[in-house]
């Protein structure tokens, strides 16, 4: 056995202290002229020379945290010796930033979508069947159910499905506060989502989110891809469920009274994603999603980045891209928001990563939003928003969302994103409906053990091929998932229970 064969390892700035173990260090090994005296999993990091206690460790050129105690050259470097650390974040830097040209309209790509009376275009096209609270969620999923059984949609092929998209909110809250706002901004969103036709909103009739409330606020009205009922009023569940289907049967033929053309690719709007990360999240899948943003801003297209929690410690470096004073303000604010938030909660912004995105060689909370902000690419930050709120500015842009990919990502879909793009180490199980999700692996063995959810593998970035071949790669199957190809998740079903609204406040 050769202890001295040096296994693949990456240093990913001059200036980092670690390396990053692309295949497991065993000891005895030598890495940079360094003596491996731990073993070291593939994705965690190693010691390339002596860290004194409390000096700043450094990966990606930026700060991860501190040494807890010394660390040798050739040691493991994890949760047992770097700590997590207040003063070990950079500062905002906010100045100018020069503008990504784009292309003109006759050299953008495009893709084969849904135009919409409004003038948005859509990837799908579903019907929605909504609720204003959990306690109709049952009568909505019988609904569903039964329309897909009657074997009707068989009848209108343009039409992608039914979605029972139900919550566990919509009452016991403040009519009057913030999470009342959120969940109907939320149901908005959704119902009028450009992969949405139609939508039926069921309600129970006594619950703090009224239907005939939010119909006011919004204006809606009754009409052939818009209706309503109520359990109490309509008599029932039995009854309830009939008049459904009833509904869905009057609204299908207006759904499916449409078809796929083409559309420049500016028309999309991607929701950036990612979960289960590891130490290979920040070096193959999220730089690579982020060369295709850089593609799709090109084209005059729409990014949102979004999970707060996960850039933590690593919003300077979106700041130092905002093309305006607006859009640094408030990233800020939401910053500030997110660490009282936490305080009151009796909880810490490092609670984040994960027991599996630790295991998976992620240490802070630091090291794990320096990786998850690769997913913006290199394009200034145009604009902030809150959660669920409707995104209208091109290029790329930020919405508030927790960590927590189903209720970032229903946010982002709320905020009218048509696409999604989920990276993952550890292999998050996830699908979006009615925004089909593209999953990027990090690293081949989790590619190859999860190859019926995964997309694409980006684990080959480590085998030499480049992040601007791998982005173009991303960026033309977000075109052809766009075009009516399904994707991974979309072929096992998913996204019927990933509609989780953001709960903010007490529940009563």
């Amino acid at each position: 056995m050769d202890t001295l064969t040096a296994p693949r390892h990456l240093r990913l700035h001059a200036s980092d202290n670690v390396v990053v173990a692309v295949d497991t260090f065993q000891v005895g090994q030598r890495i940079e002229n360094v003596t491996v005296t731990d073993r070291v999993p593939r994705g965690h990091k190693l010691a390339s020379r002596l860290i004194a206690k409390g000096e700043p460790v450094r990966k990606f050129g930026q700060i991860i945290g501190s040494a807890s105690k010394q660390i040798e050259p050739g040691q493991w470097v994890h949760e047992h010796n770097l700590d997590y650390s207040d003063f070990a974040r950079e500062p905002d830097t906010a100045h100018a930033t020069s503008v990504h040209g784009v292309l003109p309209i006759s050299q953008r790509a495009v893709f084969e979508g849904f135009r919409r009376a409004n003038g948005r275009a859509g990837t799908r096209n579903y019907i929605g069947v909504l609720t204003s609270v959990n306690c109709s969620a049952s009568v909505a999923r019988f609904i569903a159910e039964a329309v897909q059984k009657s074997g009707i949609l068989d009848e209108y092929p343009m039409v992608d499905g039914i979605i029972p998209l139900v919550h566990g909110g919509g009452c016991a809250l403040d009519v009057k506060g913030e999470g009342y706002e959120v969940l109907k901004r939320t149901q908005w969103g959704y119902a009028t989502n450009p992969n949405i036709a139609a939508v039926l909103m069921v309600g129970l009739g006594c619950e703090g989110f009224q239907i005939g409330r939010w119909k006011e606020a919004y204006n809606i009205v009754e009409s052939d891809t818009f209706r309503s009922l109520t359990i109490q009023e309509v008599g029932g569940t039995r009854k309830t469920m009939e008049a459904g289907v009833a509904a869905v049967r009057d609204m299908l033929p207006t759904a499916a009274n449409v078809k796929r053309e083409t559309i420049p690719a500016s028309e999309l709007m991607l929701a950036l994603q990612c979960g289960g990360s590891d130490g290979y999240s920040g070096i193959t899948a999220n730089p690579a999603l982020g060369a295709a943003v850089d593609l799709l801003v090109q084209q005059g297209g729409t990014a949102i980045l979004s999970e707060t929690p996960e850039i933590y410690g690593a919003e300077h470096l979106l700041i130092e891209r905002a093309s305006n004073p607006e859009a640094v303000e408030r990233l800020q604010s939401v910053i500030a928001w997110w660490e009282d938030y936490t305080a009151r909660n009796r909880m810490e912004m490092n609670n984040n990563p994960s027991p599996g995105n630790k295991a998976g060689g992620l240490t802070t909370i630091l090291e794990k939003s320096l990786g998850a902000v690769a997913k913006s690419g290199t394009t200034p930050l145009e604009a902030v928003y809150g959660y669920a709120e409707p995104v209208t500015a091109r290029g790329l842009v930020f919405m508030d969302t927790p960590g927590y990919d189903p209720v970032s990502a229903t946010g982002q879909v709320a905020g009218g994103a048509n696409i999604l793009a989920f990276t993952t180490g550890r292999g998050s199980a996830y699908g979006c409906k009615p925004t089909p999700s593209i999953k990027l692996a990090t690293n081949t063995p989790m590619y190859t053990q999860m190859i019926e959810d995964m997309d694409i593998n980006c684990g080959d970035v480590l085998d030499g091929v480049s992040i601007e071949d791998k982005g173009r790669e991303i960026f033309e199957h977000i075109l052809k998932i766009a075009s009516g190809e399904r994707s991974k998740s979309e072929a096992l079903g998913y996204g019927d229970a990933e509609f989780v609204p953001w709960q903010i406040g007490a529940t009563m």
